[in-house]
């Protein structure tokens, strides 16, 4: 009986560590953290709404290092709910769900 309750154990112990990912059902499929902005738009279509911040340049017009480009996406609202997407360089790297 300890044998098997440290299997339980083992098994919830690995189960909460891995790291859980956000997703977004599409109606041309399911979106997930790591898509590139191509593959979302395909899936779910234009957002409603994005910004674009970007990335920092010097005063030759260089990129500085480590800037990056980072946009905005809203998807909704669908049934009151707003979707929110940030991508950082083209890829996904955020979902967030709120109602309003």
């Amino acid at each position: 009986m300890k044998t098997m309750a440290k299997i339980l154990l083992a098994t919830a112990v690995s189960v909460l560590a891995i790291p859980a990912t956000a997703s977004l059902r599409c109606s041309n499929g399911l979106v997930s953290e790591g898509d590139t902005k191509l593959e979302v738009e395909l899936k779910c279509g234009k957002p409603e709404n994005s910004s674009t911040t970007n990335p920092a340049v010097d005063e030759f017009g260089n990129r500085v290092q480590g800037a990056a480009t980072v946009e905005h996406w809203m998807y909704g609202p669908q049934n009151g709910m707003y979707r929110y997407l940030r991508f950082i360089d083209g890829t996904l790297v955020n979902i967030d769900s709120k109602r309003n």
